[in-house]
């Protein structure tokens, strides 16, 4: 719900736990700070805001923080002093400057998406309870050594930016799972065969909107020349949270053809937008997302439904999939990047695909690194096991398999990256399930 900027001034928003103003605010109004009894969460996102006031700093109990599509040049070092401050997002500012010493005590979730920051401050190694952090399309050419004490890192997006090297110390950081770095020089520009036939957009006659993400719009289309119908995916072409959308498109092709992936069937030429497209296999209507994307509260675990559960054969079958495209990915040096349910499609007989490349990233299998971004990814196969094996009713397994799953899960996730099976042991351990 979006507020008035009147009713804040006319004292009946006095109580309120979340505030929502967009109406194009060229200073910050000293009004919400009467809000500070109650106020947890903040939005004022698509203002012309550039800086905060030092009261700001009475907000004590403000949790939540968006500011995205604002004009902010430098981030506001006032945050800092508000000691319940979790989440913070400034995407789509001017920021080129994060001071030191700038970032609350329990900051967790951090999104800078967007901006023209060349520098990190060595500051954010303090901050130990930091779980996410988007730092895509900005001009970063290096990350501080520092966020090496960064331990409770589990995302980190930094795709679109300038790093000329991935640093090792990314690979003592025990918790991290889905990392993104393509459109960087550091990324591999792998070679595939992408000579994938291109198709006039008049061909297809659009129906229905199927889904839209951060990177573009899925369509259900009619395919008049072959009479059938198809998925098409039409790219936004802005850089995204997770990265660039043509890093996407080229991962989508040069994955390849796998029974757990949708299959990709030509280009689109002569949009009227100019825009890149992909066409796809449409996908019977009988699948849905394995989970739902993390909450608010959750951060980087998948929520599910209420009614989700599942028997320990759809498990099986599930791993097995996942751990297989996995494999095929990883051998070609493709990281997804974004390995959770809720980018996987399942049936009721466990069938599966999974989706969305929009974090993938090319690496070199041959460098001294492979053997590590693999293993960051065996951390995430790893959570989504435990998310699924959590749902197994227990009618369905017995202890001794409740022992395997348990010891599996234990070993995709352990501390040290180093020691954690590759997707190529995993499938052939599952096979002894």
């Amino acid at each position: 719900m979006t507020h008035t900027l009147e009713a804040l001034k006319s004292g009946r928003l006095i109580g309120v736990k979340r505030l929502k103003l967009a109406c194009g605010l060229k200073t910050f109004p000293e009004e919400i700070i009467t809000l500070a009894d109650t106020l947890e969460v903040l939005d004022l996102s698509d203002n012309d805001l550039t800086t905060l006031p030092d009261s700001f700093a009475k907000l004590k109990k403000l949790r939540i923080l968006f500011f995205a599509n604002n004009k902010f040049t430098a981030f506001p070092s006032v945050l800092s002093r508000c000691p319940e401050l979790y989440m913070i997002g400034f995407k789509f500012n001017q920021i080129t400057t994060v001071p030191e010493n700038a970032f609350p005590p329990k900051l967790s979730w951090l999104i800078l998406t967007d901006n023209k920051i060349k520098e990190l401050p060595k500051s954010i190694g303090n901050v130990i309870e930091l779980r996410k952090c988007a730092l895509s399309g900005n001009e970063i050419e290096t990350l501080p050594a520092e966020m090496v004490n960064c331990l409770n890192l589990e995302l980190l997006r930094i795709s679109a930016n300038h790093l000329k090297v991935i640093p090792n110390w990314l690979f003592q950081l025990p918790k991290l799972a889905w990392v993104a770095f393509g459109g960087n020089p550091a990324a591999s520009s792998i070679p595939f065969n992408n000579d994938l036939e291109s198709f006039n957009w008049e061909d297809f006659t659009i129906k229905t909107l199927i889904g839209e993400g951060a990177s573009g719009v899925i369509s259900k289309a009619r395919w008049e020349q072959k009479q059938k119908d198809v998925a098409i995916k039409v790219f936004k072409g802005d850089v995204t949270s997770d990265g660039l959308p043509e890093d996407e498109m080229d991962a989508s092709i040069a994955a390849g053809n796998h029974n757990n992936l949708i299959p990709v069937l030509g280009k689109i030429k002569n949009h009227p937008e100019a825009k890149s497209a992909l066409i796809m296999e449409l996908i019977a209507s009988n699948y849905n997302n394995l989970g739902n994307p993390p909450s608010l509260e959750t951060c980087t675990r998948d929520v599910f439904d209420e009614s989700a559960s599942f028997t320990a054969t759809e498990l099986l079958k599930i791993a097995k999939g996942m751990a297989s495209v996995s494999t095929q990915l990883h051998g070609k040096g493709i990281n997804h990047g974004d390995f959770y349910a809720h980018n996987i499609l399942v049936n009721k007989t466990a069938d599966c695909f999974l989706g969305d490349f929009g974090a993938a990233s090319f690496y070199n299998v041959n460098s001294e690194i492979a053997h590590n971004i693999e293993r960051v990814e065996v951390r995430a196969y790893g959570c989504l096991l435990e998310d699924v094996f959590n749902l197994v009713n227990e009618n369905t397994i017995n202890e001794s398999l409740r022992n395997k799953w348990v010891n599996l899960i234990d070993d995709c996730t352990k501390l040290g990256v180093k020691s954690r099976p590759s997707f190529l042991e995993i499938s052939e351990l599952l096979d002894t399930f």
